[in-house]
């Protein structure tokens, strides 16, 4: 797919930054190294002279202060370079925020790259709804490209085993997932195994179970813990250790029979080239919410196909916007799915027995209710 290749002329007049607050389930949730209340979406819509207008979102921890920044930057720094241009020609406007040099002084990773990732989303939202499709057609995906959900709500740290093994129970049986993941990195290593095989004997042999510790581990405790997953059927363990250090994942990799996921954390396709180029990581989990949106992320997935790598993106989105992404690209079978903010869409993502439908609706599913901008909205300012 060639993004820059114009299909009709569409000028970007305007744009307008949004933040939304939407309250996760059961009232909080926690892993090793977080515990929030809601999920934030900092994000923009870009408004053209032809009517159309994209909506693009990154996901945070709906602390206001930071996701302001996110905003800040797409007003007063991405806005001047946007506004009067071509809309559709998305590589070269991705070039044009990506390669800014005042921005590549203060940042090209976390605030910047989140920025830019809502920007870029919304321009493919804008894309495709001017070709009167979803985007998933847009990028040349077909029906044929059917995608597995996998759940992550049910694995929470903070909920007791019975309660965990309860929710896995309700996922599996009643909702008919086929894959479900789990929190690990509690402070007794030993109750990280016991839950683990809770579930595992909950579920049988027929469900899939991914592990996730979210970065909290050293060395010494991720060989402990991680070496006996493979007893349970663990079909990975996902940031075992600290996000950034590939010397320490591809020891860790050695070491363990159990596969290593991560990349949600990870904000470039340097950072990405660098991890599979040094066998670090088994399962690749791009999130297009941080980098820089659908572009960089399907360049992200290439190169992990290209190393015959799996490609399972991490849903900063809940979803929403990748899964059109991954129907399009042939190395991608497995998506995270958190239904925290699908009612927030004129389209909200749909699973039937364990797959995703097909969004039918043009654009990249992004598309806010005016309820939920009025009751979820913070102001960006």
């Amino acid at each position: 797919l060639d993004s820059s290749t114009p299909f009709k002329l569409m000028i970007i007049t305007s744009l307008e930054t949004f933040i939304l607050h939407v309250p996760v389930t059961r009232n909080h949730i926690s892993d090793s190294t977080h515990s929030i209340t809601h999920w934030g979406m900092p994000g923009v819509r870009i408004f053209t002279d032809e009517g159309f207008t994209g909506y693009g979102f990154t996901g945070t921890h709906a602390h206001l202060a930071s996701d302001r920044l996110i905003t800040d930057c797409i007003s007063n720094c991405y806005a001047e370079l946007l506004i009067g241009q071509e809309a559709s020609d998305i590589s070269l406007l991705w070039e044009r925020l990506a390669y800014y040099p005042p921005l590549q002084w203060v940042g090209r990773a976390g605030i910047t790259k989140m920025a830019l990732a809502a920007v870029d989303i919304a321009l493919w939202d804008i894309k495709s709804k001017a070709s009167n499709e979803p985007l998933w057609k847009t990028l040349g995906g077909s029906e044929k490209n059917k995608v597995e959900a996998y759940n992550t709500d049910g694995g929470w740290l903070n909920f007791s085993t019975q309660m965990l093994v309860d929710d896995v129970l309700r996922l599996t049986e009643v909702d008919g997932y086929k894959s479900i993941k789990m929190k690990v990195g509690k402070p007794d290593h030993s109750e990280d195994l016991q839950r683990v095989e809770a579930v595992r004997n909950a579920v049988g042999s027929g469900v899939r179970i991914m592990t996730d510790a979210n970065g909290r581990w050293r060395m010494p405790e991720a060989l402990s813990v991680a070496s006996k997953l493979k007893d349970y059927d663990v079909t990975w363990i996902e940031e075992p250790l600290w996000h950034d250090d590939v010397r320490g994942h591809k020891d860790f990799a050695d070491a363990i029979e159990t596969p290593v996921a991560l990349g949600e954390m990870l904000y470039s396709l340097a950072h990405f080239e660098e991890f599979i180029s040094s066998q670090a990581v088994h399962y690749v989990q791009p999130d297009a919410t941080r980098l820089g949106g659908i572009t960089e992320t399907l360049e992200v997935s290439n190169v992990a196909y290209e190393a015959n790598l799996p490609v399972t993106p991490h849903a900063g989105d809940m979803a929403q916007t990748q899964i059109h992404l991954s129907i399009s690209h042939p190395g991608i079978e497995l998506l995270e799915f958190i239904p925290w903010i699908k009612d927030c869409f004129i389209e909200p993502l749909e699973i039937r027995s364990g797959y995703f439908d097909f969004p039918k609706n043009s654009g990249a599913g992004t598309t806010l209710t005016e309820e939920a901008m009025s009751k979820y909205g913070k102001k960006v300012s």
